[in-house]
């Protein structure tokens, strides 16, 4: 049984890659996810979405936003993670994406998290780290990045991450204010029709729901795919094959 961990940095991460975790679920592997930053009001939010999704358990590494850094106390948590779920997949943020964005702390985490799982394989604070063996790198998949090499299809799964997508109020309310800071009101009720009673966490929502089957149809059927409705990922390193299949 294939063992999967989502390594996000926020807790919307985990309903972005909602349909690669609940099609994982289906499939009878066992998903996990962290979140390295959350606030408490967020929490239990979090933890319903994923619940939607069927994730086994989310553990809330909690680092302050705006200081995660490479030391070995940040390191340590995030490296007995990946120790005791012992996956086979890990999700996580695209490091080259990564270089480029100016949400607080994504560079640090891309590395923070690349970093860990190096030393996950090695006898690196075992004691420190929990007492569990080491664990070797697992097959690693980098969430929406520019540039996929692979997509999942979603489309049987997409109304559960949308449904996920519904319980992350705070989240939700903080896009919308986040939107309306860079645009107009008028502007964004004609590019999300839904948004009809003005309220902020009902524009967040709706605005993340037509984002997402937006992303979606863009690397399903507006692309050449394969896929119908597409979640992007690009897998690091090559793809071992015993023969070239279609």
């Amino acid at each position: 049984m294939t063992n999967v961990l989502m390594l996000a940095s926020y807790g919307l991460e985990i309903v972005e890659c909602g349909g690669a975790i609940a099609k994982a679920v289906a499939a009878g592997e066992t998903v996990n996810a962290a979140v390295l930053m959350c606030r408490e009001e967020s929490k239990p939010q979090v933890s319903r979405a994923a619940d939607i999704l069927g994730v086994s358990g989310v553990d809330f590494l909690d680092v302050s936003f705006g200081e995660v850094d490479l030391t070995s106390a940040t390191k340590v948590k995030v490296v007995e993670l990946i120790r005791r779920t012992k996956p086979d997949v890990v999700i996580m943020q695209d490091p080259q994406h990564a270089q480029h964005d100016l949400d607080p702390d994504r560079r640090v985490i891309a590395i923070l998290y690349a970093e860990a799982l190096a030393v996950a394989g090695r006898d690196w604070r075992i004691d420190e780290c929990g007492g569990h063996d080491p664990h070797p790198i697992p097959t690693i998949y980098y969430m929406t990045p520019e540039h996929p090499n692979c997509v999942v299809e979603i489309g049987d799964v997409l109304d559960k991450k949308l449904t996920a997508l519904q319980e992350l109020s705070s989240q939700n309310t903080f896009s919308a204010q986040h939107w309306l800071a860079h645009t107009t009101p008028e502007v964004l009720k004609s590019v999300i029709p839904a948004w009809t009673d003005g309220e902020l966490e009902t524009l967040g929502s709706e605005g993340q729901r037509a984002f997402f089957t937006a992303l979606a149809l863009t690397n399903g059927l507006a692309s050449h795919s394969g896929a119908v409705l597409g979640e992007p990922y690009r897998r690091e390193g090559s793809f071992v094959m015993d023969r070239l299949t279609n």
